[in-house]
């Protein structure tokens, strides 16, 4: 049975510490020297803001879910599901499909399930491809959304961070009569840059690539699903029903039921 169980997906983890630590090792013992409350309270609060006049507030607080998907991931092999479809397949040619009654149940993948019912319910074919079709295309939409509120991220931080480091250099030649001011505006006008570079870099873009790709996985775990649904509705042999459904995969993921 098919465990949508959550698991650490340890190379966002890996990737991050790398990320964060060469630029800490790169800075070596000057690291207070890097941390101004200004330009955090300019770049972090600065993008907050602005993330919250780009979307409606319901669908900024989900950001944060949002992100722990980088990290958190349920993985769903292809050939994990081909398998299930193919047992599926020979339940169907052997006892009818109102047999597979009795193992929709046992199946955690709720696409799954959903178009197995429908199909065990006599739905029409055309019926039943038209709804799973609307559901992968919204699940898409909905991936998409998510990739692209990161992205709005990683493009208002260092947008913001070059405000700041304007408003660091105006403060600085406002004052240049006073030595001692220069150096702290000056460093509102660096450090400004460089957190939002760091957050949009190491942070909002690459989670929003890593949500992309996790959309793309999933949406093809859902199309091999469909079809299988297509082939069980339409009484084809296990074997057809295999070799069209390990079309969808590697050729190094591709391993047969009935060798």
């Amino acid at each position: 049975m098919l465990q949508e169980g959550s698991t650490v997906d340890i190379a966002t983890l890996i990737g991050l510490v790398v990320a964060f630590g060469l630029v800490l090792f790169a800075i070596g013992d000057a690291v207070a020297g890097f941390i101004d409350i200004n330009s955090i309270a300019i770049v972090v609060g600065g993008t907050t803001g602005v993330f919250l006049v780009a979307y409606p507030l319901a669908n900024a607080l989900g950001v944060i879910k949002i992100s722990l998907k980088t990290v958190l991931t349920k993985p769903i092999a292809g050939s994990d599901i081909v398998s299930q479809m193919v047992e599926l397949a020979q339940v169907v040619r052997k006892d009818g499909i109102l047999a597979l009654e009795s193992k929709v149940k046992d199946i955690d993948h709720s696409f799954m399930s959903k178009g197995l019912q429908m199909a065990i319910d006599g739905q029409e074919p055309s019926e039943i491809e038209s709804i799973l079709y609307m559901e992968i295309d919204k699940l898409g939409e909905r991936h998409l959304r998510g990739a692209d509120m990161m992205t709005a991220l990683g493009t208002f931080a260092p947008s913001m961070g070059m405000i700041g480091t304007l408003v660091g250099l105006v403060l600085m030649l406002s004052n240049m009569e006073d030595p001692s001011s220069i150096g702290p505006s000056m460093a509102v006008a660096l450090l400004t840059t460089f957190y939002g570079a760091l957050m949009a870099n190491i942070i909002f873009l690459p989670m929003a690539a890593k949500l992309k790709t996790r959309s793309k996985e999933e949406l093809l775990v859902h199309e091999i699903i469909l079809t299988g649904i297509q082939s069980l509705v339409a009484g084809e042999n296990p074997r057809v029903m295999e070799q069209k459904l390990l079309g969808y995969l590697a050729p190094k993921d591709r391993t047969s039921s009935f060798d």
